[in-house]
């Protein structure tokens, strides 16, 4: 049998993991290209670390063209299309053949999408958490606001973490009483697709850190130092740090592989999307749960989301009937500061869902690093 070809778009967490797992089962059987356009990708959950300056951006770093040493293709350069019919993608002029295609291209950022966001501070990418870092060390004080721009959005945690990070920081450097901080986002409590006793628990934290939490609140557009919210209220601010709307990547509209909401639906626990032999993983996915949610955007999911989809691929070249079904489960550390951090976890596909929420503890801190640290270790 000729070799195939298995092309995995995107080098973020789901597509590294998956060319890594690609390569561990077939070995020299199948050829397998990553496609990324950044050759250097740093680690996401460590931005807020970015941000309160625990973390240099080397640290977090990797070249990800380190993956050819183990015998994986790595091909720099912008996925301009996705030929279905053809079975290929257009890369920078250049075109691949595949046999099997696993698109892990995630979510963009997108500041422009709302009138005056885009001067906004954020730590969704390094260089936002890079720029953060530096105007903290700056600020000499006032109204302090984190705002969700838009739904959905990437690690349903991070805002949550970041305000009671921004508020340990300043504890820290002794000017927490300088500082008012607030959290507005449209969602109606935080993390809701983890039920109302994960979310009254974060607000106790945001409460006990002096956060003052305002849900169901769309932004409509930044004026000046000012928001305007859809209900025609407003909230003044002397810094603000946004998360940006998130839009799926416009290759995979292009190509027809996305639903109304522009991103890609999948077989839940196969990721295969309607088309054979083409999986989507991670952040560019959208898997609707038993009560109209969705599964959350994160890093854990398309952890192990790749992990299923390469096994699944690398069974059907080897002949082999075994199939591996993503079940769901999940887990999120939740930073609170003073080098402590909570722990959610659950069975998103769980009937009724429950996720249960661990008491921010040291203990659970170290397990982040940990993570951080084996992640880095063991994918590149």
């Amino acid at each position: 049998m000729a070799e195939q070809t298995i092309v995995v778009l995107g080098g973020g967490v789901g597509g590294v993991v998956a060319a890594n797992e690609l390569h561990s089962r077939l070995k020299e059987k199948a050829r397998i290209v990553l496609i990324e356009r950044s050759l250097r990708q740093s680690f996401a959950p460590s931005y807020l670390w970015v941000m309160t300056g625990d973390r240099t951006p080397k640290a977090i770093t990797r070249d990800i063209t380190r993956l050819q040493r183990k015998g994986i293709e790595v091909v720099a350069g912008e996925v301009q299309r996705i030929d279905l019919a053809q079975r290929a993608v257009a890369v920078d002029g250049r075109e691949i053949s595949y046999d099997y295609l696993i698109v892990a291209l995630g979510a963009e950022l997108a500041p422009d999408a709302l009138p005056g966001l885009a001067d906004a501070h954020t730590y969704y990418s390094l260089a936002g958490a890079e720029r953060l870092h530096d105007a903290l060390a700056t600020f000499e004080g006032g109204r302090i606001v984190l705002a969700v721009a838009g739904l959905p959005y990437k690690c349903p945690a991070a805002p949550y973490e970041g305000a009671m990070l921004l508020e340990s920081y300043f504890h820290s450097h002794h000017r927490r009483h300088q500082m008012e901080l607030a959290v507005y986002t449209p969602e109606p409590q935080p993390m809701p697709v983890g039920g109302p006793v994960l979310g009254e628990a974060i607000q106790e934290l945001l409460a006990h850190k002096g956060i003052a939490f305002h849900p169901r609140k769309q932004l409509a557009a930044v004026e000046g130092a000012e928001l305007r919210f859809e209900d025609g209220s407003s909230a003044a601010f002397d810094l603000l740090v946004a998360v940006p709307p998130h839009r799926p990547p416009p290759v995979v509209r292009d190509a027809g592989l996305s639903d109304d909401s522009g991103w890609v639906p999948v077989d839940q626990y196969t990721l295969e999307t309607k088309h054979e032999g083409v999986f989507a993983i991670g952040d560019v996915t959208r898997i609707a749960l038993t009560d109209g949610m969705f599964l959350p955007k994160a890093g854990v999911f398309a952890h192990s989301q790749a992990e299923v989809a390469a096994r699944n691929i690398a069974a059907r070249i080897l002949g082999s009937a075994k199939r591996e079904r993503f079940d769901g489960r999940g887990y999120c550390f939740l930073e609170v500061g003073g080098g402590s951090a909570g722990m959610a976890q659950g069975n998103f596909f769980g009937h009724p869902r429950h996720i249960a929420m661990r008491s921010p503890s040291p203990v659970w801190h170290w397990g982040k690093v940990a993570l951080e640290r084996y992640w880095l270790w063991k994918w590149y």
